[in-house]
């Protein structure tokens, strides 16, 4: 490609400036300013992408989709859906959202009703996976104006480390729907002043984005 024309009295350009110091540099700081200018460049992209929305779409039984941003999808849980989390300088996990299967058995009447009975052995579940679990609240919860579910809120040591922990149990709104999900969001004690308790996972930060644009359909 040939260069743009400059005319004599703009010039000399910065790259005729620069020219010499660049033949006369060594080739090995030449090569180290090249994987330096490359470096900045990915660092350019990937601060432009943690500042872009993403989203996540499943079609199936259950179809859902939410958006997200300033984290990063890994690979879930065996027979999870999706994983989006967020990790510090030192490696450790900050925050996590992550999608799962709820399934019940055939039952008549409204989720709502249901879903808390479900809840109870979940529960049990969840105490067998972590013995040193503190479950800090229950109750049900609304995620946004068109869609509610039940919430189970807990300490435990994942990973190696104390956790803050918010599961929230949701299946679609009508009468005897048995497929939902069980979102489970993590917190890092300390990496958000604002959430000191489970109950307050996802109620601002990275977090609340997933859980309130999430919806089935």
């Amino acid at each position: 490609m040939r260069s743009v024309a400059v005319k004599p009295e703009y010039g000399p350009t910065l790259a005729e400036m620069l020219a010499p110091s660049w033949r006369s540099a060594p080739r090995a700081a030449r090569a180290a300013a090249v994987i330096g200018g490359v470096a900045l460049l990915a660092l350019a992209v990937g601060v432009v992408l943690a500042l872009l929305n993403s989203s996540y779409s499943r079609g199936g039984q259950p179809s859902f989709h939410f958006s997200y941003r300033g984290l990063s999808r890994v690979s879930p849980e065996a027979g999870g859906y999706v994983r989006v989390q967020s990790h510090g300088h030192n490696g450790e996990l900050k925050y996590s959202f992550a999608v799962d299967p709820l399934r019940l058995q055939a039952y008549s009447g409204a989720p709502g009703a249901r879903v808390p009975i479900y809840a109870a052995g979940y529960i049990r579940e969840l105490r067998r996976r972590y013995p040193d679990l503190v479950l800090r609240g229950e109750g049900k919860t609304r995620l946004n104006s068109s869609l509610g579910g039940y919430q189970v809120a807990y300490t435990a040591r994942i990973g190696g480390r104390e956790m803050l922990v918010r599961d929230v149990l949701l299946l679609p709104e009508r009468a005897g729907a048995r497929r939902g999900v069980h979102i489970v969001m993590l917190t890092a004690p300390g990496v958000n002043p604002q959430i000191t308790a489970p109950l307050e996972v996802a109620s601002t930060g990275v977090l609340q984005r997933p859980l309130k644009t999430f919806s089935f359909g």
